[in-house]
């Protein structure tokens, strides 16, 4: 099974719902970071990418038809060089109200995720995160606001201008099933667009926020 779907947007950009939808629209299984806490073997892929050693995508994603968000967004260069069938949806919202949503989920559990009674491959999931988002992708300023704003225009900026425009869509869940179904070629279910992933979602997937 190959990719069809890559997702290139940050996390906290409505992936949890797109990865529902895109599920429902029959692209599932669909990759996520929730997937690399549930099973414990993702966790080695992602620590080698976080580590610049080359891993082997199709082991990577094995049975998986898409992917959003972190960490597999880190890589959107190199999955859609490696699926160049794949069509890259790139989620996005308004830039404060994603600042917002990051700090005071992501951004936080960078910052205090030791305190979490998580499982060891969680945190050594969490140890690869940290790598790939807060050195990585905000170069060490992920509190920064103005930082961390700037990135995440760069990177929208960056895939629609590495992607012909007719693989690539620029998506705010917040559009529903119109956008990204026309995208997709799929006729619109009948059923509402998935909403999840609040940030009292986040941290009960995590066990609850760590004390700060």
């Amino acid at each position: 099974m190959a990719l069809d779907v890559i997702g290139s947007g940050f996390g906290r950009t409505g992936t949890r719902s797109l990865k529902d939808a895109l599920e429902i629209l029959g692209f599932g299984p669909c990759h996520h970071m929730e997937e690399c806490f549930a099973n414990p073997p993702q966790v080695a892929h992602w620590t080698r990418v976080a580590a610049g050693e080359p891993v082997d995508w199709e082991t990577v994603f094995a049975g998986y038809r898409a992917q959003v968000d972190w960490p597999g967004s880190h890589v959107w260069r190199e999955l859609a060089a490696a699926y160049p069938q794949a069509k890259v949806i790139h989620s996005h919202r308004p830039e404060d109200l994603w600042w917002d949503s990051f700090s005071g989920t992501i951004g936080t559990l960078i910052d205090r995720y030791q305190g979490l009674p998580v499982p060891p491959h969680v945190r050594a999931m969490l140890d690869a995160g940290r790598a790939l988002v807060a050195e990585q992708t905000f170069g060490g300023r992920h509190t920064d606001k103005d930082a961390a704003i700037a990135a995440y225009r760069r990177r929208r900026d960056e895939v629609v201008a590495a992607l012909p425009p007719g693989r690539v869509l620029v998506f705010d869940v917040t559009e529903g099933w119109g956008p990204l179904c026309a995208f997709l070629g799929v006729p619109v279910p009948d059923q509402p667009f998935p909403r999840r992933n609040s940030k009292t979602e986040f941290w009960e997937v995590l066990g609850g926020q760590p004390p700060g």
